[in-house]
């Protein structure tokens, strides 16, 4: 166990120890880490193909902003 010099247990412990009463070990976290990023890809994948698909309807357009109604 991890002490410093006031004899207290050290964040990063803590931490630990919560984690795996949680039953989240090292792998579980690196899967979790792993689909999280994979997500975050997707995600800005599809924003790009927004943009782009947006960038090819408004090409014809003055490029002016337009005013929307809202209720």
């Amino acid at each position: 166990m991890a002490r410093d010099e006031r004899g207290s247990r050290k964040a990063c412990c803590l931490v630990s120890e919560i984690l795996e009463e949680a039953g989240l070990d090292r792998e579980k976290a690196r899967t979790i880490r792993k689909q999280v990023l994979e997500g975050i890809i997707l995600l800005c994948r599809w924003q790009l193909e927004r943009m782009d698909a947006a960038a090819s309807t408004t090409a014809g357009k003055s490029g002016r902003a337009r005013k929307v109604e809202v209720s």
